[in-house]
């Protein structure tokens, strides 16, 4: 029987607590002979990543005990805490020291590089004998200073550096011989999505003695991998969409296309470890293409692309190649996890989580959606109220949440995850934005936000809400807006620069570009010169733009969500926040988080965050939250 109650107060079997547990974060994987190993966050644990193996009869196994936590802090997002061996040697970095680590099954780990507290390592990769990694130092120096480092693994190792010479180094690869290294560089001001080089390097002598570019430096080129010991195959965007090249090092030709598409492989290079492409066993590729949607495609050497099925089509990335078999990790409707695609195409989850039949239905499915905005088209995916127990008064419209990414070049695709299940369940709406600046639609699409962070972004969030308003889908009084990190900038800038949304939610939100220049880290440092402008030159802007510029015009109520240990945004963004809205009276809450960095990775935190956030809005639009507790808001004096 289907009971007739008010948006956003439907009973859910979707709590907080299922959803905190049921879509763990995944650190990379491998194949080691029949088993697959990957990392995973505990949150029951503190958060904490182990390592696990899934052997071939199904058995799962933690090779990482507690208290270890491979989790590195190189460019502070880290990525490639982990690899191990064809023999099943698992290296790591542990979180406390930054040290890297080596465990043989059945013993203590032991330490491959010596304690210094200010070097710090990442991108791990383990090929032809060799560990490499990015090594990040902070000592005695004005600005970190980074290498690639091939780590011994002896009853005594040493640390080689193979190469360095630009500000940051990502992605190395060894050629089958191990006598010559590719890689990626780039310099500030730019990012790794603006303009990077693939370089080729011979090795001689423990270093690599003299290197080349390939590819233009014009170009946000990534992810070189060797095909054979004289081709490269890497990502490159000179036509606007990240494609796969191939160039020929022992002949006078220039680099070709393989199978371009309009579509993207490559993404952000946020973390270390991430990979889009791999080389199958007599040339031909696996990649990943997205637009809007992610999908997979084999692409042959003669560039024939077949489609790869696979239930998985939101933040796909290829984790692991072994000869014809590849790992693929990504996010399906109900599941998160990794498949395993062999020689035929076939894929199979080996790694996910079984949801519930009786959930299923309380699942959204998405819609893709576009709206015109003044910058041009606005991409988003709708997800409307849905339980199957439930439905509202005749004539209600729901309420609805818009999420704004971070990044503020990430890309969401349209699979719900457990937070979207959360409150759509419960009768609440989500409309998840990509807005100009997100990648997964090309070059021009993620440029459109340069220079114009805090109007591009904030105009098309703004132009989606009440897009989808003006269609009758949402309660044009009951819209609120949230978003962390870049995104909560932006929950910020629209509150202060529309009269769009009645609520807004910000999780380590950025309220003060200026601030944020001169405390964010080094791979930030720049960042902003080209989401708004070069310092000190274009200050009048940053002030214009930035949200505590305006503290008047903070009006509708706000829930800040902060962690106390956050070193990109640092708590001192939302104390400001909380400070303006108590002078001016704005119906406020502020909730501190011991322990949790950018990004909360512990199952309490979580919990209490997401229950917060119902809270908030049920007590802000006037709907009643069955188990959960009220909030506190705050006024001002």
């Amino acid at each position: 029987m289907v009971t007739v109650l008010p948006f956003g107060s439907w009973p859910s079997p979707l709590s907080a607590t299922w959803a905190s547990s049921s879509a763990p974060r995944r650190d990379g994987g491998a194949l080691v002979e029949d088993q697959v190993w990957w990392g995973e966050s505990v949150p029951t644990e503190g958060g904490r990543t182990t390592v696990r193996r899934r052997h071939a009869d199904g058995r799962i196994e933690d090779m990482l005990p507690a208290p270890w936590n491979a989790r590195s802090r190189v460019h502070e997002y880290g990525g490639g805490s982990w690899a191990v061996t064809e023999d099943g040697d698992l290296f790591f970095v542990e979180k406390s020291d930054q040290r890297v680590w080596m465990k043989r099954p059945g013993t203590a780990p032991r330490a491959l590089t010596p304690p210094a507290p200010d070097v710090r390592y990442g991108g791990l990769r383990w090929q032809v004998g060799v560990l490499l990694a990015v090594q990040e130092r902070h000592d005695d120096t004005l600005l970190p200073a980074r290498a690639i480092v091939a780590i011994g693994t002896g009853d005594e190792p040493e640390i080689a550096a193979l190469v360095a010479g630009s500000a940051f180094v990502a992605q190395p690869v060894l050629s089958p011989r191990g006598d010559r290294l590719a890689w990626v560089a780039w310099d500030h001001p730019d990012m790794p999505w603006d303009r990077t080089q693939v370089r080729v390097g011979r090795i001689e002598h423990g270093t690599v003695s003299e290197w080349t570019t390939i590819t233009s430096g014009d170009t946000a080129a990534l992810q070189p991998e060797w095909i054979g010991d004289e081709v490269i195959r890497y990502l490159d965007d000179p036509t606007g969409r990240w494609n796969l090249w191939e160039v020929r090092l022992d002949a006078d030709r220039a680099p070709t296309a393989l199978a371009p598409a309009d579509a993207d492989t490559g993404g952000p290079l946020w973390v270390l470890g991430a990979r889009w492409h791999a080389a199958l066993a007599g040339g031909d590729a696996l990649a990943v293409r997205t637009h809007g949607d992610d999908s997979l495609v084999r692409i042959s050497a003669e560039g024939e692309v077949t489609p790869v099925s696979l239930p998985a089509r939101s933040r796909l990335t290829v984790e692991a190649c072994d000869g014809t078999r590849v790992l693929v990790s990504g996010s399906a409707p109900g599941t998160t996890g990794l498949w395993l695609v062999d020689a035929d195409g076939t894929a199979r989850q080996v790694v996910g989580e079984t949801v519930d039949a009786g959930i299923l239905p309380f699942l959204p499915t998405s819609r893709a959606v576009s709206f015109d905005g003044p910058h041009g088209p606005v991409h988003a995916f709708d997800y409307p109220p849905t339980n199957p127990d439930m439905r509202a008064p005749e004539g209600e419209r729901p309420p609805y949440i818009v999420f704004v990414h971070g990044g503020p070049t990430a890309h969401v695709a349209g699979v719900a995850d457990s937070k979207i299940a959360f409150f759509t369940s419960r009768g609440i709406g989500v409309l998840d934005v990509n807005y100009g600046g997100s990648t997964g639609y090309g070059r021009t699409y993620r440029e459109r936000l340069r220079g114009q962070w805090g109007v591009v972004d904030v105009d098309d969030v703004a132009t989606a809400a009440t897009g989808l308003a003006d269609d009758a889908l949402a309660d044009p009084r009951r819209i609120a807006i949230e978003g962390g990190s870049a995104g909560g900038w932006t929950v910020l800038a629209a509150l202060v620069g529309t009269d769009v949304f009645s609520a807004g939610i910000s999780r380590y939100g950025v309220g003060d570009a200026r601030a944020l220049a001169a405390d964010t880290h080094d791979f930030e440092a720049r960042y902003l010169d080209g989401l708004i402008g070069p310092l000190p030159d274009a200050e009048p802007i940053y002030l214009e733009r930035s949200p505590l510029s305006r503290p008047e015009r903070f009006r509708v109520p706000l829930l800040l969500l902060q962690g106390a240990e956050d070193a990109v945004v640092p708590p001192a963004q939302a104390e400001a926040i909380r400070a303006a809205l108590t002078m001016h009276r704005v119906p406020h809450a502020y909730v501190l988080y011991a322990g949790e960095g950018h990004g909360f990775r512990r199952v309490e935190t979580i919990v209490h965050a997401l229950e917060s956030e119902l809270a908030f809005l049920g007590q802000v639009f006037g709907f009643g939250t069955p188990g959960v507790a009220p909030i506190e808001l705050t006024a001002g004096r």
